[in-house]
């Protein structure tokens, strides 16, 4: 699923791509930290295609993360999760990817990131992701008694794994356009920099 519209990528743009080689760019981290919103205009500036993990999943069963969640079990979801991943990071073309909140937590997944691509974890407090994901009903991980607590407690568990990303950016409240700047930044310190 291609949604990106592409643009000629710059001098800086085609120094990262040169860089980059065939590895993608795969944003990890919570649900609200920004990943499709974020990888949609990084995938553009780069001129890359964008694809997102969860839309590729409820495209392949024609159900929606919540509907396989509720049918299929979480994990169901996270054996068709890594599958698609496995997949999209073929090593053939690179591409921008946003995975789900959970995807890094598989040790199968993590490695096949570290094989064919460069991971960035797009880091977010806990009121701006609370903030975020309120304002969805499609969240089946926060269908519970307490979802500021069991956010909190996903974010204690995940935290520390999301933190062997290559490269971390802060998400919180500005403009895309201010966060896409600081990954590219972030891309060209870890890529361009350890080259030169």
């Amino acid at each position: 699923m291609d949604v990106t519209t592409k643009t000629a990528p710059g001098e800086r743009e085609r120094a990262l791509l040169a860089a980059l080689g065939a590895r993608s760019v795969v944003l990890i981290g919570m649900m609200g930290a920004g990943k499709s919103a974020v990888g949609k205009r990084l995938a553009g500036r780069l001129g890359l295609a964008f694809h997102d993990a969860d839309a590729e999943i409820e495209a392949a069963a024609q159900k929606t993360i919540s509907e396989i969640f509720a049918e299929e079990g979480e994990p169901f979801f996270r054996d068709k999760e890594r599958r698609v991943i496995a997949r999209l990071l073929d090593g053939q073309t690179p591409i921008v990817l946003a995975t789900g909140g959970g995807a890094f937590m598989n040790e199968e997944t993590r490695g096949n990131i570290r094989e064919h691509g460069v991971s960035v974890w797009l880091r977010a407090d806990f009121d701006v992701l609370m903030r975020r994901v309120r304002r969805k009903a499609n969240r089946p991980l926060l269908k519970t008694a307490d979802p500021e607590a069991t956010l909190r407690g996903l974010m204690d568990l995940r935290y520390p794994v999301y933190a062997q990303a290559d490269v971390t950016v802060h998400s919180r409240d500005v403009a895309h356009d201010v966060v896409i700047e600081e990954v590219t930044a972030a891309l060209e310190a870890h890529l361009v920099g350890a080259t030169a």
